[in-house]
């Protein structure tokens, strides 16, 4: 079950909600993207640039083209199916960074700890492009460290 899978609420209006909290929350810059297969959200906040890459599903999909039971869909029921999948793609974009955004002003974690996956770098790359290959690498070369430290001497 995908989050907002029955939401009515249109691709642009869910843009306009993230653009007016992102207003809200003084970003000094932002747009959005669209290509075929996936959309970018940029912003600038607290002097970093923030990428988030939207992957929209395929029209050609089969889950947009046939039913349920195996029929074949009229091309209108399949653009339908397929705007909707990509309004409930929107809206857990709006709902992530929403959810972002009040963890900041809870105090619960810092702006770069809540967007450091999506901070861009000079270089173009996210910080997550960066380090997702070493992280690959330190899990099949190191060994985990225990969940829970080793009690301290004289507690048990």
């Amino acid at each position: 079950m995908a989050y907002a899978e029955n939401t009515s609420v249109s691709v642009s209006k869910t843009k306009g909600e993230i653009d007016g909290l992102l207003r809200k929350h003084r970003a000094t810059g932002f747009g959005s993207f669209e290509e075929q297969n996936r959309a970018l959200l940029v912003f600038q906040m607290q002097e970093r640039r923030i990428r988030f890459e939207l992957p929209l599903p395929n029209q050609m999909n089969k889950q947009f083209v046939v039913t349920a039971r195996g029929q074949r869909r009229t091309a209108e029921a399949a653009m339908q199916a397929w705007e909707q999948a990509c309004r409930s793609r929107w809206r857990a974009l709006f709902l992530c960074i929403k959810a972002k955004l009040e963890s900041i002003d809870s105090g619960i974690e810092s702006f770069e700890d809540a967007f450091l996956a999506h901070i861009q770098m000079p270089d173009g790359m996210t910080v997550a492009e960066h380090v997702k290959p070493n992280i690959a690498i330190a899990y099949q070369t190191n060994p985990m460290q225990p969940l829970l430290p080793a009690p301290k001497r004289g507690e048990q």
